[in-house]
């Protein structure tokens, strides 16, 4: 197909109508850069990510949507915990300490569930709101040079210039890693989410439970997240091998998902009440790209780094890389480029973030050797409070500038050589002779 010239005066072309996509392309819109969306028109039923962590409320509310509109309209729920149930009936409750509220810190203590679907049409709305010019198209190809993006062509044939692009093309897509081959790394083996949704009756349990098997090599485990009041979400994870073990073996979808859901009394209930189930299905690989920068050029949302769904932190990343990427644009609305000085701190900040959620959450939860040492319950303790303080010390700091960036990347490196140190310190105990 012959490619149409466009050069209509774009400022920012962002690629990708996602979470992360859309926030970027309101947050430049409200600076008065003319803003161009390529979304794709194909309908997704695969979004994820509903139970948000404590930094979340703060990025919704920057783009326009402030919490207690989110509940008011059915969209939220209220999330002042997490609690861990294992087979044997054990539980731990694990909630921000009420020290985070009071000084210097002044945290709100309440994050929310989100029903994913219904905050992607009120994003979208609010998109619309501030004139982002959206486009139901798929580009598929990029035309540059020196690194420097000169234009992309969609799949209709439209060829789009623009001043500044940024890649929101999510997890699967990768569009800019892709074409400049950056370098990345993948955390743990690739991994298969199955849910689906169940009517409820009764008060909103105002946290996300979290079900597993301590004693797994590498532990899979379930999530039910209340959505919005009288529905939750109900998934269970799994790595891609076991599921195709599962499969070989004759079962289908709903079979395995029902198999594991009936583990736990709470949720075999749910299966008897809701009858047939038909879950939905997405396979992800953890993995982190570097250098996600580039002269005119951003790498926002999943199609930067897709960090661990069990971290609750998805959400809060494609919020984050939004914000500070439209930030970085707007500061350099008339230059030519990027700053080079500016444009690696955010790739900086965006790698070294996910990679201490991943490494975290594969070392002390998911692999055997810590669990197997303090148990899981004491496992999410080990996880959990180096990641709340490490989103709380990054909301109230905001590093922006290379040594602040450098200052908090060797913290963040300092937490991740621990939790390889302690893993290793358990593997070679867990291996020791026992005296007779």
């Amino acid at each position: 197909m012959q490619a149409t010239e466009d050069k209509n005066g774009i400022d920012v072309l962002v690629i990708g109508g996602g979470l992360a996509g859309l926030a970027t392309s309101i947050h430049v819109a409200r600076a008065g850069l003319r803003v161009t969306c390529v979304q794709s028109d194909e309908l997704r039923s695969d979004l994820v990510g509903e139970s948000l962590d404590w930094s979340a409320p703060d990025l919704l509310k920057a783009i326009g949507l402030p919490t207690n509109m989110l509940m008011q309209r059915g969209i939220a729920t209220i999330k002042q915990h997490v609690t861990l149930r294992l087979l044997d009936g054990s539980e731990r409750h694990y909630v921000p300490g009420t020290w985070l509220a009071g000084f210097p810190f002044n945290v709100c203590l309440d994050t929310i569930h989100v029903d994913r679907e219904a905050l992607a049409q009120v994003i979208g709305d609010l998109a619309e709101r501030e004139r982002v010019h959206v486009i139901s198209d798929q580009v598929i190809r990029v035309e540059e040079k020196a690194r420097r993006i000169l234009s992309v062509v969609t799949k209709r044939g439209l060829q789009l210039h623009a001043r500044w692009f940024v890649d929101a093309s999510g997890g699967t897509t990768r569009l800019l890693a892709r074409t400049f081959s950056l370098p990345s790394r993948e955390y743990g083996p690739g991994k298969v989410a199955m849910w689906d949704y169940f009517s409820v009756t009764g008060p909103t349990v105002e946290g996300t439970t979290l079900y597993c098997a301590s004693s797994a090599k590498y532990m899979d485990w379930i999530w039910q997240i209340p959505i919005r009041p009288g529905l939750v979400s109900v998934g269970c994870v799994s790595t891609g091998e076991a599921i195709k073990q599962q499969r070989q073996s004759g079962l289908n979808v709903p079979q395995i998902y029902e198999a594991r859901l009936k583990e736990f009394p709470a949720l075999a209930s749910l299966l008897t009440a809701a009858g047939p189930v038909a879950p939905r299905v997405t396979s992800f690989r953890c993995r982190v790209h570097k250098r996600v920068s580039g002269p005119n050029w951003l790498i926002v949302g999943e199609a930067a780094s897709m960090v661990d769904p069990m971290t609750a932190n998805g959400v809060t990343a494609a919020l984050r890389h939004a914000q500070e990427a439209a930030a970085l644009l707007i500061r350099n609305r008339n230059a030519s480029r990027l700053p080079r000085p500016a444009a690696a701190a955010y790739s900086r900040r965006v790698t070294d973030i996910a990679a201490f959620f991943n490494n975290l959450i594969e070392k002390i939860v998911y692999e055997r050797d810590i669990r197997a040492h303090v148990g899981v319950l004491v496992a999410g303790d080990v996880y959990t409070i180096p990641a709340w303080l490490m989103n709380l010390f990054y909301s109230r700091i905001r590093p922006k500038g290379v040594i602040a960036t450098a200052c908090f990347g060797m913290v963040l490196c300092f937490l991740r050589c621990g939790a390889a140190t302690f893993s290793r310190f358990c593997r070679v105990r867990a291996a020791a002779p026992t005296p007779d």
